[in-house]
């Protein structure tokens, strides 16, 4: 059964058993939420005739659905941990004021990025690698799919207030929800209507706005411990701002992905063409097999973690962060093993171009090369965030994606001459494995410290 409003079982409960009975429907949730976010390409990459070059057209958008995604975290994954830790401080009404806050930025943060969204992203989609041969597939795409930003937002931002109260299941099923009308409705709009890339960008709007209603009715009903209320949506700076501050990290993260996804598709158009664009549409796609169940694996400790630090359970605090860097490094090593072993079974989800396989099944072991050791990154960055601070958060995102993956996405093609495209995939495990070893030093010190402060 789900959790009652009552939520000190996130103090009592033995931690094992409550990671489990937490993590388990968040990684689910992101399992699903990685088919919804990739079941696209995997259908419009076997349309006939035009599946290649319509993949890399909505490949070359995903700069700016990850923008969308990355404002959502700019405000839920800061609010969402803050409401928790006021919840283990016995704060209820600080927690609903700031999932009122974090409610009505996001509305005006959509209607912002819909209007931004509309007037201008073929420009956008032509400096982020489409050529002409792609632009077309990309602009039909992104038409579409920029009305639905309201429904994006409200979906992810919304749904981390429920997973962040221990409802982990109900936040399962708010991405489920979508999901299952997301697949079933692609190939009626893809194929069915003869849409093409247009029908699958509607499918994703309406399963998103089904998703969005869902969300918006648990947090109004009986159910939910932080119920949405008028009153709390009257924007204040003392609970908007720190929420923020808290989220830039994550939206660091996801919002460089963006930036990284432009030069890497820059870069690649340069020294590989279509082909190489084309092939890390199917890179990234499948670096979602690793970052998106890491981070359910991240949201179901995070309750645990700001909880107990707001409680002031050291006990509690470490054991939850040790369990799930346990989980995140034996998932990595796992994935690892599989890309591999069979890339090129990986590559053959997204298209039936046998050139296209391929490439990307050479291209896949070399980019992914370092994904081994990255469940330690993603652990101690939620691990960060979950304890507030926002700080060494922000450090350890700018760090891994500007200090050291931007810049090597140019350098790389200098050092190793003889196949440049395959050296540009080659500047993310480079960058990998340095920011890893960065992030264990900066987090072994501030991890002690938190636990020593909370202690006394």
């Amino acid at each position: 059964m789900e959790q009652t409003n009552d939520r000190t079982f996130l103090e009592t409960e033995p931690v094992g058993k409550l990671l489990l009975k937490l993590a388990l429907p968040t990684v689910a949730a992101q399992l699903i939420n990685m088919m919804y976010n990739i079941v696209d390409r995997m259908y419009i990459g076997h349309i006939p005739g035009d599946g290649a070059m319509a993949l890399t057209g909505v490949g070359v958008c995903m700069p700016l659905i990850m923008v969308v995604s990355a404002f959502a975290a700019l405000i839920s994954n800061g609010g969402a941990p803050r409401a928790t830790i006021f919840m283990g401080k016995g704060e209820k009404d600080k927690a609903e004021k700031t999932l009122g806050n974090c409610f009505c930025t996001q509305i005006i943060v959509s209607l912002i990025l819909t209007a931004f969204l509309l007037a201008g992203n073929r420009g956008f989609l032509l400096a982020f690698g489409a050529s002409e041969n792609t632009i077309s597939f990309a602009t039909d795409y992104m038409n579409i799919y920029a009305i639905g930003t309201i429904f994006v937002q409200l979906t992810l931002g919304m749904n981390a207030f429920i997973t962040a109260q221990g409802f982990a299941r109900t936040g399962m099923l708010s991405v489920l929800i979508g999901a299952v009308i997301n697949i079933a409705l692609d190939p009626v709009f893809i194929f069915g209507f003869g849409m093409g890339v247009k029908g699958a960008a509607l499918a994703t709007v309406l399963s998103q706005a089904c998703s969005c209603i869902w969300v918006l009715a648990f947090l109004c009903g009986k159910k939910t411990h932080l119920r949405l209320k008028g009153k709390n949506m009257i924007l204040q700076a003392n609970i908007i701002w720190p929420s923020i501050a808290l989220g830039t990290a994550m939206f660091i993260m996801q919002a460089s992905e963006s930036v990284i996804s432009v030069c890497f598709n820059s870069s690649l158009l340069r020294y590989g063409g279509d082909m190489a664009v084309g092939a890390m549409t199917i890179l990234t796609s499948v670096m979602q097999f690793a970052l998106l169940p890491l981070q359910g694996l991240g949201q179901g400790a995070q309750p645990i973690i700001s909880y107990n630090y707001g409680a002031k359970r050291a006990d509690r605090v470490k054991e939850a962060y040790f369990l799930l860097l346990k989980i995140d490094v034996g998932f990595s090593f796992a994935l690892w093993v599989l890309v591999m072993a069979f890339p090129r079974a990986f590559a053959a989800m997204f298209t039936s171009d046998a050139a296209l396989i391929a490439y990307t099944g050479n291209a896949l072991r070399i980019y992914l090369m370092a994904i081994l050791i990255f469940g330690i990154q993603m652990a101690c960055q939620m691990a960060f965030t979950s304890l507030g601070k926002a700080v060494s958060s922000i450090i350890v995102a700018v760090m891994r994606k500007f200090v050291l993956l931007l810049p090597l996405i140019y350098i790389m093609p200098h050092i190793f001459t003889g196949n440049q495209a395959m050296a540009v995939y080659m500047a993310e495990p480079v960058a990998d494995v340095l920011a890893v070893s960065f992030t264990s030093v900066l987090f072994y010190f501030q991890f002690r410290k938190v636990l020593r402060q909370i202690e006394g």
